[in-house]
């Protein structure tokens, strides 16, 4: 073949199938260009009616991503391919892939069901296999969590949805059981009547349920009052600060004794 026939050939082939190449390219692009546009007004237009954010964050862009893939297919039946045989060996490479990523398959199993169970969502505060922190992303294969200290912590999903969940945020109100101690020779019921007065001067908890405020135990070298109160769940550390605080400053002004550990030690003479 001399080179007169081979650009002879590659004329023909690009005023032929490479022009179909090249229309397929810019269809492929133009369309996904389409999809992702579509797909961030779904995305406005669903988080204007206020659907799950953790739903939605997981939904769209795994719907995008299906789509896009299926364009490629139907642009390749478009060039002459196959799409059969090119079906037939994606799967053989997805079941390939999925022998040797069991572990990632079962992150996966396990995302599917956190989104579809949902004990938790975006923003709540969750404590799971000895972690705890605010989750901010439900991907399909991990769970990530902002600690309040501002570090991130990564969870596999099938820990997240085979281990021990503690949603701190799910309900709207929190109760909180906060111990002082006073020494056996003040009056517990003067206490009382201060640590109450402290918790009715909180505008952070709540007047029903009722708080309540008793002796729990008589401990070695103090008594114990245990007292115990309702909050909403995002004003439950304004409420634990300001108790530490104003407890303390009442105690010193109405003169009630905050002992030290302590213990009494009797010699006995032979």
């Amino acid at each position: 073949m001399d080179w007169k026939t081979l650009l002879e050939n590659i004329g023909n082939w690009i005023t032929t199938e490479g022009l179909k190449v090249v229309i397929s390219i810019i269809i492929l692009y133009i369309a996904c260009k389409i999809v992702d546009f579509i797909a961030k007004k779904v995305d406005k237009k669903l988080e204007s009616r206020h659907m799950d954010e953790t739903l939605r964050k997981v939904l769209v862009p795994t719907v995008k991503r299906v789509i896009k893939v299926l364009l490629f297919v139907c642009v390749i039946g478009y060039l002459g391919f196959e799409t059969s045989s090119i079906s037939a060996a994606i799967l053989s490479i997805g079941a390939t892939i999925g022998l040797a990523l069991q572990g990632s398959l079962s992150n996966f199993a396990g995302g599917i069901l956190i989104i579809t169970l949902r004990p938790y969502k975006i923003g709540d505060y969750i404590v799971v296999d000895g972690v705890e922190g605010t989750v901010t992303e439900v991907a399909l294969f991990y769970t990530y969590l902002a600690t309040p200290d501002n570090k991130v912590i990564i969870i596999p999903n099938s820990k997240a949805s085979s281990s021990n969940v503690v949603n701190v945020s799910k309900n709207p109100t929190r109760r909180e059981d906060m111990k002082f101690t006073i020494s056996y020779n003040q009056d517990f019921e003067k206490a009382k009547e201060v640590i109450m007065e402290v918790i009715n001067k909180c505008d952070c908890i709540l007047a029903d349920p009722a708080p309540f405020v008793n002796v729990s135990e008589h401990g070695d070298s103090a008594i114990v009052i245990l007292a115990r109160w309702w909050t909403k769940s995002e004003d439950y550390w304004t409420a634990h600060w300001y108790m530490l605080e104003e407890v303390k400053k009442a105690f010193d002004a109405n003169n009630i004794e905050i002992p030290y550990p302590q213990m009494d030690v009797h010699m006995k003479n032979n």
